[in-house]
């Protein structure tokens, strides 16, 4: 069931989108060669919670972490560790805060000092495929039209798209029906309406498309060992069009 959200839960979404934005733009200050992404952890749990809210992830389904760190390989659900970031690498950080009951939720992939030219062209796909997909959030509009977005810009810039792991309804729950692929023909799946809240979160890689699961029964790599990407915001549908509602305005 899809919970579409009234204006005051848009309101206190929209507070828990600040606090997502505030926290990703702490971690992107911070992130340097040599620094751990259990430090990252530290600082964007004490963004969150000094701000009145709870991290969404800590604790759920048993997450030890209050953010997923995903370096290089990395896909998606990375455990915060004492692992060192290294000059070259990327890594996608995924924020969610919980505040007055409903979630928000946003990642992004930044670059560790300076990168390949290759890497840097997986990461400007993969913001470009976030934007064409939110392009595509207008009442009237349906799922697929989204997903093709993301898969089209992906597809021509050379990459490939996760399937396995798809974008989510959020708010109420942070994992909330619909399930929003990145993939896929347009014009088909549910219709758009106004007070929707959806998690859009292309995941490209740069080799193959295949995951793999790791024993952690969190962390999921790339099959083939290539570089990921994964962009993400809390896009709400409104009677005009869309609001983005943890917009990143560095970005």
């Amino acid at each position: 069931m899809i919970y579409k959200k009234s204006p005051e839960e848009l309101v206190i979404m929209r507070k828990a989108g600040v606090m997502v934005s505030d926290t990703l733009l702490r971690l992107q200050e911070a992130l340097r060669p040599g620094v751990t992404t259990r430090h990252l952890d530290a600082i964007a749990e004490s963004a969150i919670v000094s701000s009145g809210g709870k991290p969404s992830f800590k604790g759920y389904k048993g997450f030890p972490g209050s953010i997923c760190s995903s370096p290089n390989n990395v896909i998606v659900h990375g455990i915060p560790s004492d692992h060192v970031l290294q000059e070259g690498d990327v890594v996608s950080l995924d924020v969610g805060a919980f505040y007055q009951g409903l979630h928000a939720d946003s990642a992004w992939t930044f670059p560790v000092g300076a990168i390949s030219d290759d890497a840097e062209r997986l990461l400007e796909a993969g913001e470009r495929s976030l934007d064409a997909a939110i392009e595509q959030c207008y009442p009237g509009r349906r799922l697929g039209d989204v997903g093709h977005a993301v898969e089209q810009v992906a597809i021509q810039a050379g990459f490939s798209v996760v399937r396995e792991y798809v974008g989510h309804g959020v708010g109420r729950a942070l994992h909330e029906d619909p399930q929003i692929p990145n993939y896929g023909p347009p014009g088909r799946r549910e219709i758009l309406g106004a007070g929707m809240t959806l998690a859009i979160e292309p995941m490209i890689n740069a080799g193959g498309a295949a995951t793999k699961a790791l024993d952690d029964g969190w962390t999921v790599v790339t099959a083939d060992g290539g570089l990921s990407a994964h962009f993400e915001h809390t896009v709400a549908i409104t009677e005009e069009g869309h609001e983005v509602l943890t917009r990143r305005d560095s970005s």
